[in-house]
């Protein structure tokens, strides 16, 4: 018996199709190295085989940065006010309305991976899965990205200008310790006590 209706998988996969069309035209392909860009392609997967390990682990990956992220949008949308710089690209004129209105996959996207993970169960193994990818992905982000255009993972600093303070390899030492302490562990200890 499916525990995911077939309808959801479909308009989801539908929607990401569309998504990952326009961002290859927009945008460079590293863009797609943002741990919510590779959730939102990575659900697609966790949805069609209803996958609790690959669900968990895009959780965990993205469940506080995107709650940081609808943070300061909705906070700036209600109020005019920038919190931080996570969401100021969907109030640039510049960038093409199409384009912010796709992005509102931030808003939607940790809904329905806390739905897929109260339905098909907390993996604890995703803790480690997650931390393993984002070993391999930061590396690969600070390789392939240009700091000049974007900061993607924040791999060059906390800013959108990258950081001074310290060598560059260091600081990505500290950002890859950081990920999984910081964001991982918490995320991962509240899912076990929330889910099973």
């Amino acid at each position: 018996m499916e525990l995911i209706p077939l309808w959801i998988k479909l308009s989801y996969t539908a929607f990401v199709a569309v998504t990952v069309a326009v961002y290859t035209f927009k945008y460079p392909l590293w863009n797609f190295l943002w741990f919510s860009d590779i959730a939102l392609i990575a659900t697609v997967p966790a949805l069609w085989v209803e996958s609790s390990l690959l669900a968990s682990m895009m959780l965990v990956g993205v469940l506080l940065p995107e709650l940081a992220w609808n943070a300061t949008f909705a906070g700036r949308l209600l109020t005019g006010k920038r919190l931080f710089g996570l969401s100021d690209y969907m109030f640039d004129p510049a960038k093409p309305l199409y384009v912010r209105a796709i992005s509102l996959f931030h808003v939607f996207l940790p809904i329905l991976l806390l739905w897929m993970v109260a339905r098909l169960g907390y993996d604890s193994d995703a803790l480690v899965g997650q931390t393993l990818l984002a070993w391999i992905v930061l590396p690969l982000t600070y390789r392939l990205a240009d700091p000049k255009v974007e900061n993607v993972n924040w791999v060059f600093g906390w800013t959108a200008q990258p950081q001074k303070s310290m060598p560059p390899l260091a600081y990505l030492g500290l950002v890859m310790i950081g990920f999984p302490l910081l964001i991982y562990l918490p995320t991962h200890f509240l899912l076990q006590r929330l889910v099973n």
